[in-house]
């Protein structure tokens, strides 16, 4: 602390936390911007997400409708690409786009790829590690408990774990969507350079919340470091 100031979180949490919000916002800019692009084959998302499910023989993966905007997922546990409101009945690029690249995610379901495997597989101890490697430290630091200390470190190293593998998967999705967008002249020219944008600003929002989880990690060793020293 410096005058009431903590200066680890201005130096490791502050600077990601700006990066998140910008990432955040220019999500939804782009988003916003190219949701008002048709696609000239008039399809909808959902149409373009049964056709690649279809052509990669995924016709037991159900699409279903779910409420709020930019809410799309796979649910690997349903076997179902769930889309949202702004993205299901829409022939914008941008639903498009966003709809290819969730099936990205079912299509590396179905092939095992790794980093979604691994990624799935840590997710029970991600969520508990999440709410607890924080207090846990914390408390540690406070009464002078090294293996509270260490357990949270832990703890939080598997949160940013989480967040590095989350990189591949998201960045291989969108990378599958794209091809197949292409390949298959599902969109061409502008249409295409349209969903590409807002893949690409969806990507960066998974880059800014790893760097957060990094920023915070770095604050918890360095307050860790320092109350030992104390």
């Amino acid at each position: 602390m410096f005058f009431g100031i903590d200066i680890t979180y201005i130096i490791f949490v502050l600077p990601a936390l700006i990066l998140a919000m910008w990432a955040q916002a220019n999500v939804n800019s782009t988003f916003n911007k190219y949701k008002s692009v048709s696609n000239s084959r008039g399809y909808t998302a959902y149409d373009v997400a049964r056709r690649i499910l279809n052509m990669n023989g995924l016709n037991n993966v159900k699409i279903e409708r779910v409420s709020g905007h930019l809410s799309d997922h796979f649910d690997p546990k349903a076997n179902t690409v769930r889309l949202s409101d702004s993205t299901y009945q829409s022939s914008s690029v941008a639903a498009i786009g966003v709809a290819a690249h969730e099936v990205g995610h079912a299509i590396q379901h179905a092939t095992a790829y790794m980093p979604i495997k691994i990624r799935n597989a840590i997710v029970p101890v991600v969520q508990i590690s999440s709410y607890a490697a924080f207090p846990l430290a914390i408390i540690g630091i406070i009464f002078g408990s090294n293996r509270l200390v260490l357990a949270g470190v832990i703890l939080f190293s598997l949160v940013v774990l989480f967040q590095l593998i989350t990189l591949p998967v998201e960045f291989n999705a969108s990378r599958r969507a794209i091809k197949t967008l292409e390949s298959n002249y599902i969109l061409e020219g502008n249409e295409l350079s349209g969903a590409k944008k807002v893949l690409f600003a969806a990507a960066l929002t998974y880059v800014a919340s790893a760097a957060v989880a990094i920023g915070n990690l770095l604050r918890l060793l360095v307050l860790a470091g320092g109350r030992r020293r104390d």
